[in-house]
């Protein structure tokens, strides 16, 4: 693998994506220990091959790396390779505001700098298209391969406790009822539902009932009452009030300027009344 990197500085258009790469490349690293230092942005290190340590955090803590596995380097913290072996590797560097959310999500976990995978291949394809687009100088692609390589390099999930909830959500329950109902405590819930969202299981419940609503706007006929009640309200009034205030339009706006069922459920209206005459 020959070595080679590339360096890239991101314009105003590109940063404001939220998202964006500052350099990658791939090389072939001695079993010699560098020296130690702290990264101004985020950075990942694919370990094809090799095994060491990583030397990560102000307590120069030692973390045993063996391929393949991924090093997750964070700004100002300070790091050091120990390999015991030649490491074959590809990296990449990225900053942005979007790290913030990907960290409260759980994809960017200062306190886990080494992940190790039982299936490598998914990682090692992203990989490979990030090192491949980010000489293109394109930058959406650039920023759709970063985001496709956190995907994949994104930690498992034992249980998608957050999909549950979703699940249940348009069934009227009170946030003991549902930890009940998935065998959980209150406070798991909302310990699972953060980690997967970064939201708690109250606005989750709320954004899935609005975005049930807003289909059944959309492509039913339904009168609001109805589509309420669907969604877990049994006060139409409150829930017209609710889904004003969270998406700007009553559910009349909505499905007036939003759906493309409108249109054809007046259509069908005047063609049934014709069809009747």
């Amino acid at each position: 693998m020959p070595n080679w990197s590339i360096y890239l500085t991101p314009g105003v258009p590109e940063r404001e994506l939220g998202l964006f790469c500052l350099g990658a490349g791939e090389q072939d690293h001695p079993p010699e220990a560098p020296p130690e230092r702290a990264l101004g942005c985020h950075a990942v290190v694919w370990i094809k091959e090799g095994r060491g340590q990583l030397l990560y955090g102000p307590n120069r803590r030692l973390h045993e790396v063996k391929a393949p596995a991924m090093l997750w380097l964070y700004p100002g913290v300070l790091h050091g390779y120990r390999p015991t072996t030649r490491w074959r590797q590809a990296w990449a560097l990225f900053s942005g505001p979007a790290t913030a959310a990907l960290t409260t999500l759980g994809h960017l976990d200062p306190s886990e700098p080494v992940r190790r995978y039982a299936d490598a291949r998914p990682v090692d394809r992203a990989f490979t298209r990030l090192l491949r687009v980010s000489t293109t100088h394109d930058a959406v692609q650039t920023v759709a391969a970063l985001y496709e390589l956190l995907a994949a390099a994104a930690p498992p999930r034992a249980d998608d406790v957050a999909g549950r909830l979703g699940e249940l959500a348009c069934t009227p329950m009170s946030i003991q009822d549902y930890a009940t109902e998935l065998g959980l405590t209150v406070k798991e819930l909302r310990e699972a539902v953060r980690r997967t969202t970064g939201s708690t299981p109250q606005e989750l419940v709320l954004t899935t009932r609005l975005n049930t609503a807003k289909v059944l706007l959309a492509e039913e006929d339904l009168p609001v009452a109805v589509v309420a009640r669907q969604v877990g309200y049994d006060d139409p009034a409150y829930f017209t009030r609710l889904f004003t205030t969270r998406v700007g339009l009553s559910p009349g706006g909505f499905r007036r300027s939003g759906s493309v069922s409108g249109p054809i459920s007046s259509f069908r209206r005047r063609r049934d009344r014709l069809s009747a005459r």
